[in-house]
């Protein structure tokens, strides 16, 4: 395929810059701070923190902010800043279970140890306009925090429980088939320098969906749930939560805690009558598919844990099953780049299409 250099028009280009930054401030309304973005937009900030691949709840609102609300585009800002920066230590794996958790729920049972959470959410309430939001001020904003927290702390306080994973209740019964390790092969293990390759290995599948665009994990998992495939999970768990980040310590004294993220976990199970063997009918069993992504993202989580799920088949029989396919696609920045490079100068090639077209038409006519 063939390019044509585009030389000269800086002038235009920077006009270009200066009109979009225009429309961005021409309603002269009170410009948006970066901790506001942060605060009052967190879905958006936690989705470009997730699809940019960097945990950086400050610089994912700048991003916002620049990218006009796009969060594509945010993302995209992130991941550029995220290959500036220096790749000093790997954190060591994290045990969700230690996780200081702000939301917990299952569908697979209704009692669980610990009890469900529901935490912020929502999920149970109707989707009605709400026009108060037009008028909201500052004072009230303040009021129903203060109130909120006043009746937070009159209760007793309590340290933040460690609660057991539901799928573990699976594994003592004996009825959750094992999975494959998470734990990377080597210390520099990284889709991101050392490039994915076919099959690829659980840990590489997983850091490739935890970077994926949320649409589009969600549209191909919903190909699944639909019935293009085999796999009808049910969700065994799903957590919000801050994670206790680690790695090892730099003089070698064991383990660092360095801090925490924000995370959202999300593990399916689904039904498996496939033998050790992969022919025939085996004993009947339960798989797991797993994921986890930065911030609240919970469709994401839920849409990463089974399309990895379904792509763990050797015979696939659907899109959202075909481990190249899914992996291949799930990236919202290469998808965006790749489409939005149709907007580049494509004039020899389309003089060339042209100039077939016209030629064919003519050898037709002339062949009347």
């Amino acid at each position: 395929m063939g390019y044509v250099a585009v030389k000269g028009g800086t002038v235009a280009v920077e006009n270009a810059e200066k009109l979009a930054k225009y429309f961005r401030l021409k309603g002269r309304s009170p410009v948006l701070k970066v901790e506001q973005i942060r605060d009052q937009l967190r879905f958006m900030v936690d989705r470009a923190m997730s699809e940019g691949s960097i945990y950086a709840p400050d610089l994912a609102a700048i991003a916002v902010k620049q990218a006009e609300g796009d969060p594509m585009e945010a993302a995209f800002i992130l991941r550029a800043y995220r290959s500036t920066q220096p790749r000093d230590f790997y954190s060591l794996v994290g045990d969700t279970r230690q996780m200081r958790v702000i939301r917990r729920i299952s569908a697979t049972f209704k009692d669980v140890p610990g009890g469900q959470i529901l935490g912020p959410t929502r999920d149970y309430t109707v989707r009605l306009l709400n026009y108060e939001l037009a008028q909201e001020t500052e004072e009230a904003a303040r009021c129903f925090v203060d109130e909120f927290l006043s009746d937070i702390l009159a209760d007793e306080f309590q340290e933040p429980p460690i609660f057991p994973k539901i799928v573990d209740l699976l594994r003592e019964q004996g009825l959750l088939k094992a999975s494959p390790g998470l734990e990377m092969t080597k210390p520099d293990a990284d889709i991101t320098r050392d490039g994915l390759t076919f099959p690829a290995t659980r840990a590489a599948r997983l850091q490739v969906l935890a970077r994926g665009e949320t649409g589009g994990m969600v549209t191909l998992a919903y190909t699944t749930m639909r019935g293009y495939g085999n796999i009808h999970p049910t969700l065994g768990e799903l957590r919000v939560g801050y994670l206790p980040l680690k790695i090892k310590h730099p003089a070698g004294h064991g383990e660092l805690v360095v801090g925490e993220v924000l995370v959202t976990e999300a593990e399916v199970v689904s039904q498996s009558f496939v033998s050790e063997a992969g022919k025939g009918e085996g004993k009947p069993t339960f798989t797991i598919g797993y994921g986890l992504c930065f911030g609240q993202n919970e469709e994401k989580a839920i849409a990463m844990a089974i399309l990895e799920r379904a792509i763990d088949t050797r015979e696939p029989q659907a899109p959202a099953q075909d481990e190249e396919f899914v992996l291949s696609h799930v990236d919202g920045i290469e998808a965006a780049g790749f489409t939005a490079h149709w907007k580049l100068p494509h004039y020899v090639t389309f003089q060339s299409e042209l100039d077939r077209i016209r030629k064919s038409r003519t050898v037709k006519e002339n062949g009347k």
